[in-house]
């Protein structure tokens, strides 16, 4: 059998689920073994037929092809299952603007911000992101920063129900690497910035830099690259891709440019400067990272098409994303403030961001999450030690890690410590209790690290908790 020939068994009214798990497999369904990080699909093929499985689509031979199941023989199954999910779905990449961003900071935002100027203009667009999977017909919490190749295809076959035209997709390292996107032919793609993470996966930069390239080496000629002309790994992606740079920065030296007005407590007012036009733009954002955000977004919805007029319309109409710079809504001497920054340079964005409107003293609540890159833990306790007043340190997700051991290489990061502005305490709910009970007068309190999420990983399970309800809670207990 050929790929092809499979191709065409799935557009038949009653064709079979394409499965990545063997376990999922009914009688008659397609299974493709994909090799991955922790396991193989190679080693569940004899289960995956033993639940009926009646085609085995596979890149290492096995030694015995069961005559039950008609077998493929493919070169890349992560590629191929990507395909045959598409096909199975009815190819809904194929009838969407496809639009995608990656980098290591900053998807999320660039995600919404994009999705807000589309729908200001007046076109339906799904999201797929951290945050949450937005059809238009249904928002679901989101498991991963990007879904498996099935439920990708899955998802946007419902966004073309929803009446959709556009999606907007935040594309992870760990994805692209792995191949989920291959099926899916990008109109323009985004890259942020690049800085030390994941590296417990990618091992080095080189290799976490090669991945997030792969998304600009499948664009097509006819396709727009936008890039960060003041991250220097942009250039990298620049020479790796067919299609036409759009280069985007703060300052005059890019094809779309800003020109920071003033930054303060409220927000930030710039000039957007694109092909000799301009416009004045007021966020409620804050920073001069997310004037970048703002210009990452503005360079995908102007390469298909929306105006500057429309970009400044949707990117105005943003007052807030989930867990990015997230006020809590309370009335009182200080600020509480959440955000996701788990690494040092988006930490260091943040801290930068709240120091000029911080009337008091920065109090920073934060810890590294378990099982993930440990190199970073002392370079975010620098970034703490330096940049705030009073650093609380404490648990994140510490997952299968000991949390103490965890807290104790991000102590190892500090240099010559005042006890006095450093405190630890491993529970993060009496964390953030302890670092409320010591705000006063014009202080901010910034949350670090989990940002939207509402769980914390210990061990291998989830259990429900919200740096914004716990901190509620205790701001609550303030006011009785």
């Amino acid at each position: 059998m050929t790929i092809e020939q499979l191709i065409g068994v799935l557009a038949q009214p009653e064709a079979p689920q394409v499965c990545t798990d063997s376990r999922a497999v009914r009688p008659g369904d397609v299974f493709v073994a994909i090799k991955g990080a922790h396991q193989d699909g190679h080693q569940f093929i004899d289960q995956a037929i033993a639940n009926g499985a009646r085609y085995i689509v596979f890149q290492e031979r096995p030694k015995v092809q069961d005559g039950r199941a008609v077998w493929l023989h493919v070169d890349d199954t992560a590629g191929a299952a990507a395909m045959l999910a598409q096909a199975r779905s009815g190819w809904p990449a194929a009838r969407l603007v496809n639009l995608a961003v990656t980098g290591t900071n900053g998807k999320t935002t660039v995600a919404f911000l994009v999705k807000s100027c589309l729908q200001t203009a007046g076109l339906r667009c799904g999201l797929l992101g951290t945050v949450q999977y937005d059809t238009g017909l249904q928002i679901r919490q989101a498991e991963l920063t990007t879904p498996d190749a099935l439920t990708l295809a899955a998802l946007q076959a419902e966004m073309l129900r929803a009446g959709c035209t556009h999606m907007i997709m935040e594309a992870s390292s760990h994805a692209l690497a792995q191949g989920r996107c291959k099926a899916i032919r990008f109109n323009a793609a985004a890259f942020t910035n690049l800085t030390r993470d994941h590296l417990d996966y990618h091992k080095d930069i080189d290799g976490y830099r090669a991945a997030k390239a792969v998304l600009f080496e499948d664009l097509d000629e006819d396709a727009t690259a936008v890039l960060n002309s003041q991250c220097p790994h942009a250039r990298f992606m620049a020479g790796r891709t067919r299609a036409r740079c759009l280069w985007y920065g703060i300052g005059p030296d890019a094809d779309l440019w800003a020109q920071i007005a003033s930054m303060d407590a409220r927000g930030t007012r710039y000039v957007m400067h694109y092909q000799g036009q301009e416009v004045l733009i007021d966020s409620p954002l804050l920073g001069r990272h997310n004037v970048s955000n703002h210009l990452a977004a503005a360079g995908l919805c102007l390469s298909v098409g929306l105006d500057l007029q429309q970009v400044k319309n949707g990117l105005q109409s943003v007052r807030c994303i989930p867990g990015r710079l997230e006020r809590l809504q309370w009335q009182g001497p200080f600020e509480v403030i959440v955000d996701f920054a788990h690494t040092d340079d988006a930490l260091k964005n943040v801290l930068s961001t709240l120091r000029p409107i911080c009337q008091g003293r920065i109090v920073l609540v934060f810890g590294c999450g378990g099982d993930r890159d440990k190199g970073k833990r002392p370079r975010m306790a620098r970034v703490a030690q330096e940049m705030a007043d009073l650093v609380v340190i404490t648990s994140d997700n510490p997952r299968t890690e000991d949390p103490d051991e965890i807290i104790r290489q991000i102590l190892s990061g500090l240099v010559d410590p005042d006890p006095s502005h450093i405190h630890v305490q491993p529970d993060r709910r009496a964390a953030i209790g302890w670092a409320i009970s010591q705000a006063g007068t014009g202080d901010i309190v910034l949350i670090a690290g989990k940002g939207h999420e509402g769980y914390q990983i210990i061990g291998t399970k989830k259990y429900p908790f919200s740096d914004q309800q716990v901190a509620m809670e205790y701001l609550q207990g303030l006011r009785s």
